[in-house]
């Protein structure tokens, strides 16, 4: 493996020869390792992109091509240092953006930022409102980009089109367990129309267009030794869609008291407090940029993602576990229940929220 994998970043236009490769991380779409060079030059991460679920890797090497170069760009007018504060992708000897082997696997480069700090999970109000203007300031460094980007993952965070697969899944009631999830499947009904008429607003533009990273856990955001933010990275995912996805994903993940999996429901809930913190961190890098209606349904994405969620788990269930990895035959029926909890946490909350998200919109515009 390890001289296969010598071939390979081989082929990409390093700045110095291989020293050592080793693996990086816990890889659970791609395969990711770190590439020490020789000498004074900057170290790569090489990951092997993961086709199952990026089925078009060129497509999506070109949307991060276009949206790190467009952020550089930004960087470097602000006098800014675009080797730290910027993913930079590293293309092959031939000037492409990744690299097929012979078995048919995508390979990509960029360039390894040391000195850095990075977070599994925010487990302080002060933290999470460091991730918030991380993805605020990535965000905003692309508040005026253009150019079209590839839709990479079908679907992702439509809800409409997870109705339709909902709806395919109820019919063909796969593993025989929709007899035993009435209550669970009124769940889902009883908010349809309510997460519908959202989407619709993105449909028809009301709510705006924007460029979203798409997976907004804290570990996809660098800081410096300071503890300042230095940029997003993990761009696989990025697409075209509302900023509230990247906003409501991130609430989901970060104010969650309990476990995704939690089987102690009296655990699962939302803290109001981690919310206010992370909503203070995004818009004190967004508020003046962000349009009424996005302002507006801010904190309802939250419910929507986290809804969007329970709907998927609880899908999977009835599909007979096909896509999510589970532990234990009941595993995606447990997620089910503890995101409902806290999505029953943030319905009862949510007057609360809308009004921290005021008096943050007040504060920074």
């Amino acid at each position: 493996m390890k001289a296969k994998l010598q071939e390979i970043a081989s082929r990409f236009a390093l700045a110095a020869p291989i020293a050592s490769i080793d693996s990086l991380g816990e890889g659970f779409i791609n395969d990711t390792f770190i590439v020490r060079t020789e000498g004074d030059a900057p170290d790569y991460i090489l990951q092997r992109k993961n086709k199952n679920i990026f089925p078009d890797v060129p497509a999506m090497m070109e949307n991060i091509r276009k949206v790190t170069d467009h952020i550089r760009r930004g960087v470097v007018a602000a006098g800014g240092d675009p080797m730290r504060e910027v993913m930079t992708v590293v293309p092959t000897h031939e000037g492409v953006l990744y690299h097929v082997d012979a078995d048919g696997e995508y390979w990509a480069v960029s360039v390894f930022i040391s000195d850095t700090i990075a977070y599994n999970k925010a487990d302080s109000e002060e933290l999470a409102r460091k991730g918030g203007e991380g993805i605020g300031k990535f965000q905003a460094q692309l508040a005026d980009f253009t150019e079209p980007l590839a839709e990479t993952i079908k679907g992702f965070h439509n809800i409409r089109h997870r109705f339709v697969q909902w709806d395919e899944a109820i019919a063909r009631d796969a593993a025989g367990r929709c007899k035993e999830l009435a209550e669970e499947i009124g769940w889902i009904e009883s908010r349809r129309e309510e997460m519908l008429a959202f989407w619709s607003k993105v449909e028809d533009g009301t709510i705006p267009t924007r460029v979203t990273h798409n997976d907004t856990k804290i570990n996809n955001i660098l800081f410096d030794k300071q503890g300042e933010v230095l940029c997003a990275i993990d761009l696989d995912t990025v697409m075209a869609s509302t900023s509230l996805n990247d906003f409501g994903d991130a609430i989901r993940s970060y104010t969650n008291t309990g476990d995704e999996d939690d089987r102690d429901l009296s655990r699962v809930g939302m803290s109001l407090g981690m919310f206010a913190a992370y909503t203070d961190g995004y818009l004190s890098q967004r508020a003046k940029q962000l349009a009424q209606s996005e302002i507006d349904y801010l904190a309802f994405s939250a419910r929507y993602i986290t809804y969007e969620q329970v709907l998927r788990f609880l899908m999977d269930y009835i599909d007979g576990d096909t896509y999510y990895k589970i532990k234990y035959p009941e595993h995606n029926l447990v997620r089910t229940h503890a995101q409902y909890k806290l999505l029953q946490s943030m319905e009862e909350q949510y007057d609360a929220m809308c009004g921290i998200v005021r008096e943050a919109v007040a504060k920074y515009c």
